[in-house]
């Protein structure tokens, strides 16, 4: 048990009844007491609390019933580091994501006119307008039992941390066409473990759905529907949406599996899948305002597994380190802060460390003062987890988006050109030499001009080509690897102009 809680930082799923082969014998009614009291006694010793998540009979040769159980043990890891999950939010325009959020993380259900989601936004149009313009964060907690831990019980995100065993960070995104370079901003930077797509049930694929579907797609996101607004449409309606959502599933873009939750049982089987199959995507029906089905989308989410194990985590945390800046505050009394994610290595405060590339090219020292993570205070900071530090009365201006926080011992170098093999997704006309683009590549986003397209003189449509770009305002620090825990989302950009969107798949060239 211990081995296997470690394996899965901090939670592992035991069954019950069920032979190593996979057959299902069963346990009798008396047997599973027993071995369900062995269990507790076991978890007790590790100090982990365990849930029995689903039990069913089974027709076995036998005249007495027998019965299978999963269930679900978690601990507070040794580390005391809870395990936090990044889900993006995406989804059309007024599809109800900012709404479903305030409902999880605020415990009460929105009144209708979208009451819940008021605590989310970040500026006074957003308020005004009710869509939301800019990339918000929200955490919804369980503690070791698989109890939700929320603002309905907590007063601050700190009362959660310490309460929660278990994480999820939602990354709320914008889902009107013109804040689309926003979108994929938070998708290539804050590396996401999952993508949640919320689709109105009374509009089905409308606006940008299917623009945010292929984003995930391209940066291997794993992904999940809601179908929100159940309430305001007759079954039927609900029924159509949950259809045509399938049929864009099953295209030969997409080829996923759909996977229709309508139970516990199924919301159970759904978290399993999903995580052991990127083709699985379950789709949720819910409402946010009389709650109908909420509680599945919370046993999903409570059950969900990480994607990287303890040994790819200890790999990460042995490399230097290297911390991407993502957004820049200045905060009164504190000075300067940054928010990003670490990449590899171990960050803690005092820590030595350089920043950069300036315009021109240099990296300068600085110390790490404190360091929060989901607005608690945090010593030591891992390897894919995502926090501000405070840097003191460090010059804001030398600062931008973009840059990254590395190890001295890096040596890290600057970039102003790279290469990339492209597939040219849509584009009304041809794209060539001389275009100018806005290049996404992890946390970095930049007008680029194209240099040279290899082999070829134009791309159209659907093209495949190797393209030399050169950065127009300052040099980049990009690499050509990155770690799989992040899902490689270094060795993936977007260029982004009016109705193109071309995918970088392959690796940097640093003159």
């Amino acid at each position: 048990m211990k081995w296997r809680l470690q394996e899965g930082r901090g939670e592992a799923v035991y069954q019950i009844g069920v032979e190593d082969n996979g057959m299902l014998v069963g346990l009798t009614e008396e047997d599973m007491r027993a071995s369900l009291k062995t269990l507790h006694r076991m978890a007790e010793k590790v100090g982990a609390d365990i849930t029995v998540l689903r039990e069913r009979e089974v027709d076995y040769d036998s005249d007495v019933p027998r019965r299978i159980a999963e269930v679900l043990i978690r601990k507070v890891p040794d580390d005391q580091q809870f395990l936090d999950l990044r889900v993006a939010v995406l989804g059309n325009v007024d599809s109800g994501k900012s709404t479903l959020l305030g409902v999880l993380t605020q415990g009460e259900l929105d009144n209708g006119r979208g009451r819940a989601r008021l605590n989310l936004f970040r500026h006074l149009h957003e308020i005004q307008t009710g869509r939301t313009s800019s990339i918000s964060f929200e955490i919804l907690g369980f503690n070791s039992k698989g109890e939700v831990v929320n603002y309905s019980e907590s007063r601050t995100a700190e009362e959660i941390c310490e309460s929660a065993s278990k994480m999820i960070t939602f990354i709320d995104l914008a889902g009107h066409h013109k804040y689309l370079k926003t979108t994929i901003f938070g998708l290539t930077s804050y590396c996401p473990d999952f993508a949640m797509l919320v689709v109105s049930a009374n509009t089905g694929i409308a606006g940008t759905t299917r623009e945010h579907l292929g984003l995930a797609m391209a940066l291997k996101v794993p992904i999940f529907i809601v179908v929100s607004k159940v309430d305001l449409c007759t079954r039927a309606t609900v029924e159509r949406t949950v259809r045509q959502l399938e049929r864009v599933l099953k295209q030969p873009g997409c080829n996923k599996v759909p996977l229709v939750v309508g139970s516990t049982d199924d919301a159970v089987t759904a978290a399993q899948q999903f995580a052991q199959s990127p083709s699985i995507t379950p789709i949720f029906t819910l409402s946010s305002v009389t709650g109908e089905s909420l509680d599945l989308l919370k046993v999903f989410f409570n059950i969900i597994p990480p994607l990287s194990n303890s040994k790819e985590q200890e790999e990460l945390m042995q490399q230097l380190t290297e911390f991407q800046v993502d957004e820049i505050y200045t905060v009164p009394e504190v000075g300067t802060v940054v928010g990003g994610t670490l990449y590899s290595g171990i960050c803690r405060e005092g820590e030595q460390l350089v920043v950069g590339p300036t315009d021109s090219g240099q990296f300068h020292k600085l110390t790490v003062g404190s360091i929060q993570r989901n607005r608690s205070a945090c010593r030591v900071l891992r390897a894919g987890q995502a926090a501000t530090l405070a840097l003191g009365d460090f010059d804001r201006s030398l600062l931008r988006k973009g840059m990254v926080m590395v190890s001295p011992e890096m040596d890290p170098t600057i970039c102003w050109l790279f290469e990339a093999e492209i597939v040219l997704l849509f584009h009304a006309k041809t794209f060539h030499k001389g275009f100018q683009v806005t290049v996404h590549v992890g946390n970095v986003r930049q007008t680029a001009i194209v240099v040279a397209v290899h082999g070829k003189v134009k791309l159209r449509t659907g093209e495949k080509a190797v393209v030399r770009f050169r950065f127009i305002k300052h040099p980049e620090y990009l690499k050509a690897t990155m770690p799989r825990s992040l899902h490689s989302k270094s060795l993936s950009c977007f260029l982004c102009f009016v109705c193109v969107f071309v995918l970088i798949l392959s690796s940097f060239f640093t003159p």
